[in-house]
């Protein structure tokens, strides 16, 4: 009124107002805050009556003799009573309790059609009761399409071997599974007995750490890259250098032999896969088409006979013959720096710091994620005839995978040697043995640990703590 009587208006801090209206609020609130509403007669009526026909619907309006029957606890006179299932309101006539009374018996529900989705909350209404009901409760429980995973026995570590000087960055098994080697920052391979543990031979020719190795299947060679841009095969029978394979810019990051043919695949940090061959030591063909490093490699006899993993993020499968790219995976967002091929499936798994992912081939479709992550980036990886995948990391985490459902039944974590900084603790290269009962890793704090199946375990013992996913990805 005093605004429009064109008087001032007194000035009122924000305080002053918000009080104000926190005190008007209250006025209009609080005497009927803490009452409840009076009950409503009409709508308790109606309630009850819902409820009475949802519950008792269908045997609310029993005849007499049936009623008292059932009530009393004893036994009808013999009839000939037709027990159908029919709706509620049956005649007056058929209620009189005669001798060929037509009863209308307790509904049953129906069973779930084939056809029913699961998910889909449809209702379906029932005869005889006014009520609807959610097909969700009548429903069989259809189980999980995802695989269940088999039981692997835990694995536990049974040995450390120390004797390099440096990281232990590569390992490669011997064929005939009686000895492994190791490459080392020390710029040493060195040859250690599989069953004892103790060192056979060191030799030593590189100048920089030694990131790749390989025994050949068909010959007495070995193979070697390193820093130091140096490809070696060395003569086990005279334990020297016999040919040196002179092409690449940079640092070599990993090696591996085709299984058929006799040609060396080597990849490294001037982002080409260069092929070899073995005898003439002739660059046969460089791979170009990645963007960053090539850092792991892995050849199989047939089409796509080389796939590459690298720092760009992709993973490619190349035609040999032709020296092309066949596909390029890129479902990955960090670098691929591991990947293993499965010895006995056509499918292979590949290791990044967002996930491991599962592919087949040759097409090289992505058939699923591992079901956990390990949060870290992974330097390494392997798997096992029985479906047993191996993941080493950059925190010293090494986890045991069920390959065919992705299941992630073991998490280890390495311990350091006694005078190195916990930050060592890291998994740089780790293989299975030629049976695949004994996993070999090579670590961080110069050591190498042997790690085998705990005997001991049993199902009971060591339970699968699996549940399924509940929704399946498809990237």
């Amino acid at each position: 009124m005093a605004a429009a009587e064109g008087l001032p208006v007194e000035p009122q801090s924000l305080k002053k107002l918000s009080l104000k209206s926190l005190k008007r609020s209250r006025d209009l609130f609080a005497p009927a805050h803490s009452l409840l509403f009076a009950p409503d007669a009409e709508s308790k009526r109606i309630r009850t009556g819902y409820k009475v026909r949802a519950e008792y619907g269908a045997v609310k309006d029993l005849p007499a003799e049936q009623g008292r029957g059932q009530g009393k606890g004893t036994l009808a006179a013999p009839s000939n009573a037709l027990a159908l299932t029919g709706t509620q309101d049956t005649n007056d006539s058929h209620r009189e309790g005669t001798s060929n009374a037509i009863v209308p018996a307790p509904l049953m529900l129906p069973k779930a059609p084939e056809s029913t989705i699961p998910g889909k909350n449809t209702t379906l209404s029932i005869a005889g009761s006014s009520d609807r009901f959610s097909t969700s409760a009548l429903m069989e429980r259809i189980p999980s399409r995802w695989p269940r995973p088999a039981w692997h026995a835990p694995w536990k570590n049974y040995r450390v071997i120390s004797g390099h000087l440096g990281w232990v960055r590569s390992i490669a098994f011997d064929p005939g599974n009686e000895w492994f080697c190791t490459g080392s920052a020390d710029r040493t391979i060195k040859i250690w007995d599989l069953a004892s543990g103790t060192l056979k031979l060191t030799l030593t020719g590189h100048i920089e750490q030694i990131r790749g190795l390989a025994v050949s299947q068909r010959h007495t060679y070995l193979f070697s890259a390193g820093d130091d841009k140096q490809v070696k095969c060395w003569d086990l029978e005279q334990n020297k250098v016999i040919r040196s394979y002179h092409g690449h810019l940079s640092g070599v990051y990993c090696l591996a032999l085709h299984p058929t043919i006799d040609i060396l695949l080597t990849g490294g940090r001037d982002s080409v896969c260069r092929v070899w061959d073995i005898r003439t030591k002739a660059h046969v063909s460089a791979l170009t088409g990645h963007d960053n490093t090539v850092c792991s490699v892995f050849a199989r006899p047939t089409d796509p006979q080389v796939v590459t993993g690298s720092h760009d993020t992709t993973i490619k499968l190349w035609d040999l013959v032709a020296g092309r790219t066949m596909c390029t995976l890129t479902h990955h967002k960090k670098s691929v720096r591991a990947m293993a091929m499965h010895p006995k499936e056509k499918s292979f798994a590949s290791a990044s710091a967002d996930n491991i992912k599962k592919f087949s081939l040759p097409k090289g479709e992505f058939l699923h994620n591992m079901l956990s992550q390990q949060k870290t980036i992974i330097n390494a990886m392997a798997v096992n005839e029985d479906g047993v995948m191996a993941t080493g990391g950059d925190n010293g985490s090494l986890w045991f995978w069920d390959w065919k459902s992705g299941h992630n039944f073991q998490q280890e974590q390495t311990i350091v040697q006694p005078g190195s900084l916990e930050s060592e603790a890291c998994i740089y290269a780790l293989s299975y043995d030629v049976s695949g009962s004994r996993l070999v890793t090579c670590e961080a704090d110069k050591t190498i640990k042997m790690w085998k199946e705990d005997l001991t375990a049993t199902p009971e013992t060591h339970p699968i703590n699996f549940k399924p996913p509940k929704d399946i990805r498809r990237y």
